[in-house]
């Protein structure tokens, strides 16, 4: 594998051999450990993963079901809804006994959810992985609520976006999603359209509705990384009897934006200005190389070592901070760039020097020294984050959650040794035009 090794220093260089050793066993793959897969007669997968935590073990749940599962007008936001009701409790574990029983084996279990997935995790000792499994697939295969806790648990949601309301960004997220987006549901946040919050109290019937239909076994994958010992034999033991659902999902295919589009969002509490640049992306692949040239691109033109962040936060001081991303995502995604300004008058100089930057990434091709560089920093970056069970089942959990196979995570990898700068220049082109694009401007209302 290819790290830049001489550019770190510190105790991470010290776990760094091993990991680079591991993975030359494997056939020059990243991610250095193996992979186990098993599928049980109803569709649940295990995935194992043998790492060396004596005594611990990472026990992830991943759902592919997220904000993009939300396909009925008015229904958003109960992907992120059921991260919350599924520690209420069943019948044999109820809430209190279930996190009496977590806090019995020391355990650390929380969940999330994005646009693709939700994820349920818990890391805890390995001599309580049947008492994990079993508890998990209780919540799992019985999840009983009443109305008026569900009501309850929906008032919490809103209560929850008020409180991340006070932060730009999730305004940002929502207003440019909705601008962006026509007819996917990447056109609603994780959370939720407020209008769908706001009614979510009255929605218990459906609520049953959207768990029996994505709480199956088909649709979830079982990622156990660490000491582990009769995993399947215990999965069919406790996951066995789980029926296989019957929906098919149809999410609505996104038409190619044909306009520049431009929203202003008015901030009443204090703030810097914030420029937001979005475009329409790849969706995630192992086999194009489209997402990864663009995640390379990201670092080239907007990373802390691009001639832009110099530029614009070290020698003119004119932004606080600067970032690009191409969002992962199962359908295709949006490439976002942020620029957060000091001072309103220079909103317009940042603005060019973006808009400069990308034009010239068209011609302009980058060194093949640089590209190396910034290929092996996200390769040795992504190998340093694979140091204890719980962030290797989480990474592997994300390409599970974009693929449906752990194993892609190597073959997404392979795809970096593969780009070259003409490469680079061809998805600038692609993608970065102007009428695939949708800016946003944040600024406190005194400056409008």
């Amino acid at each position: 594998m290819e790290f830049t090794m001489v550019r770190f220093f510190g105790i991470l260089t010290l776990l760094v051999p091993m990991l680079i050793v591991s993975a030359e066993s494997h056939q020059h793959k990243i991610f250095p450990y193996k992979i186990n897969q098993s599928t049980l007669p109803n569709g649940l997968r295990i995935v194992s993963i043998p790492f060396d935590s004596p005594g611990i073990i990472a026990y992830y749940t991943v759902v592919r079901t997220g904000s993009r599962n939300e396909v009925e007008p008015g229904k958003s936001g109960f992907a992120h809804f059921f991260e919350h009701m599924m520690f209420r409790g069943t019948e044999k574990y109820p809430e209190e006994k279930f996190n009496n029983m977590l806090k019995s084996i020391g355990a650390d279990n929380n969940a999330f959810t994005s646009d693709d997935e939700t994820v349920y995790h818990t890391v805890a000792s390995a001599s309580a992985l049947e008492t994990i499994m079993d508890m998990e697939s209780d919540r799992f295969m019985n999840l009983k609520y009443s109305e008026a806790a569900f009501k309850t648990e929906a008032g919490a949601i809103l209560g929850e976006y008020n409180k991340n309301s006070s932060s730009p960004f999730q305004t940002i997220d929502e207003k440019v999603r909705d601008a962006a987006y026509m007819e996917h549901t990447y056109k609603h946040s994780t959370m939720g359209f407020l209008k769908d919050i706001e009614d979510m109290p009255n929605q218990y019937q459906y609520s049953l509705t959207f768990f029996d239909r994505w709480y199956r076994p088909e649709n979830c994958v079982v990622v156990v990384v660490g000491d582990q010992k009769k995993l399947v034999s215990l999965a069919t033991k406790y996951y066995g009897s789980w029926k296989h659902g019957s929906y098919a999902l149809n999410v609505p295919a996104e038409p190619p934006q044909n306009e520049d589009k431009f929203v202003q969002i008015p901030w009443k509490s204090r703030t810097l200005p914030i420029l937001t640049v979005a475009f329409h992306g790849p969706a995630f692949s192992d086999t194009h190389t489209d997402m990864a040239a663009l995640n390379l691109f990201s670092q080239l033109a907007f990373g802390e070592t691009s001639d832009l962040y110099k530029k614009l936060v070290v020698q003119d001081q004119m932004v606080e901070s600067l970032s690009g991303q191409m969002r992962q995502n199962r359908d295709p995604g949006l490439f976002f760039i942020f620029a957060r300004i000091k001072k309103a008058k220079d909103i317009a100089a940042v603005r060019d020097a973006i808009d400069k930057t990308l034009e010239e990434a068209k011609t302009k091709p980058v060194s093949q020294s640089r590209l190396a560089d910034v290929r092996s920093h996200l390769k040795y970056s992504f190998a340093m984050r694979l140091d204890d069970a719980d962030h290797v089942a989480g990474t592997i959990s994300q390409f599970i959650a974009m693929a449906n196979d752990p194993e892609s995570v190597n073959r997404y990898y392979a795809l970096y040794d593969k780009i070259t700068p003409k490469d680079i220049m061809n998805v600038v082109k692609k993608y970065f035009v102007n009428t695939n694009r949708t800016v946003a401007l944040t600024q406190q209302e005194d400056h409008q």
